[in-house]
């Protein structure tokens, strides 16, 4: 099975008998509010709010939104508010976390607490899924967000995660394109020899459950027609459903082309801790707040 367009998963979302639990960290923010109340409105999720509680019912006010009292946790304070959120969590009090109005590095803090958070002992990844226009099916971007420069083993743990998630999702065999700009493992390219030393892994099954291919370029790995051409052969071309960036910018600049040059919808969360974290950044909009919603409620990662 695999998932052509973001419509498919808010039906399965919308399927599921016991609605998940998102808690909203500092949940005094407008556009977050507003993504969590469309989800909610769609019977998708069912709130928590954790934040100023003055602030958060002006909001709820404003917008006509209606919420009972015992859904709303007053705590101003960002970082007793980031650690309440671990803390409700690990008696599974809710599914998955959603950043408001906090500094990520406050939320994060509390989540990589070696004795009050939820660390799983997994490398702790950015899942970036995109629905682009001018491809057949959704498409895993990682690590666009949290990795910087993975090693080789990072790169392994980022697989791993980005092919669990796919897992959750209902998918058999993810296919993986380790990118980078040629397909032999040149040795003044490191990323290329990665991409063949991580393809050697999945043959040995030390990657399970996908097909790894790499090192591969992108127009490999989107497009058949391409592959033809270059005399290149791999289940993977034109049918990727997760692309491997070398490094952070690599994959940051590649998600944000395809959304502000391609018109691609993005949804996206952290890997690798109990429950997924929704980290969107300040200048997301308010459809990708809610993206991430669902594809966080339509995950089991537990």
């Amino acid at each position: 099975m695999t998932i052509k367009n973001f419509q498919q998963l808010i039906e399965r979302v919308s399927n599921f008998e016991e609605k998940k639990k998102v808690i909203v960290v500092a949940a005094h923010d407008e556009h977050t509010l507003e993504a969590v109340f469309k989800a909610k409105g769609d019977n998708l999720v069912e709130p928590v709010l954790i934040g100023d509680k003055e602030k958060i019912e002006e909001i709820l006010k404003k917008h006509g939104f209606t919420l009972g009292e015992e859904s709303i946790i007053h705590i101003p304070d960002e970082r007793e508010a980031a650690y309440k959120t671990v803390e409700l969590i690990n008696e599974k009090k809710a599914d998955f976390i959603m950043k408001g109005k906090i500094q990520t590095a406050d939320l994060l803090k509390a989540v990589v607490d070696k004795e009050k958070g939820i660390r799983t002992g997994r490398l702790m990844t950015h899942f970036a899924i995109l629905e682009v226009p001018a491809y057949h099916k959704l498409l895993v971007i990682t690590d666009g967000g949290m990795v910087m420069y993975p090693t080789l083993e990072q790169k392994k743990g980022i697989i791993q995660n980005a092919v669990d998630v796919l897992l959750s999702l209902g998918y058999e065999k993810p296919k993986v394109g380790v990118l980078a700009a040629v397909e032999t493992a040149n040795p003044k390219m490191p990323e290329a020899v990665d991409g063949a030393e991580l393809k050697k892994m999945a043959e040995r099954g030390e990657i399970e459950n996908c097909i790894v291919e790499g090192p591969i370029s992108y127009d490999l790995s989107m497009s058949k027609e391409s592959a033809e051409i270059k005399g290149y052969d791999s289940p993977v071309v034109g049918d990727v459903d997760v692309l491997i960036a070398p490094n952070i910018a690599t994959g940051n600049v590649l998600a944000k082309s395809l959304i502000y040059s391609g018109n691609a919808k993005m949804a996206g969360f952290i890997v690798g801790a109990k429950v997924p974290v929704i980290l969107t950044s300040r200048g997301s909009t308010s459809e990708e707040k809610y993206l991430s919603i669902v594809l966080a409620a339509a995950v089991n990662m537990q």
